[in-house]
């Protein structure tokens, strides 16, 4: 039985495409709708997880991401 995992979707809009960034893994990916960008990212990460070495997924995992916003003075 195949089983899933949960990963973080942070997406930004530019110019005329969505981007799509895990930051758990590093990864990012695009689409020109946020429908498209997420189901471009799950293409991209996919892969990465069936072909990446253990060694490799410990050295670019990030097991805690926080995601928030900070206020910042702006002249």
């Amino acid at each position: 039985m195949e089983r899933t995992q949960p990963f973080t979707a942070i997406l930004s809009k530019e110019e005329d495409r969505y981007v799509a960034l895990c930051p758990e893994l590093d990864i990012a990916s695009q689409g020109a709708t946020v429908e498209e960008a997420c189901a471009n990212l799950v293409e991209a990460l996919e892969p990465f997880l069936e072909t990446a070495s253990p060694q490799e997924l410990r050295g670019r995992r990030h097991e805690v991401v926080f995601v928030t916003s900070v206020e910042v003075k702006v002249a």
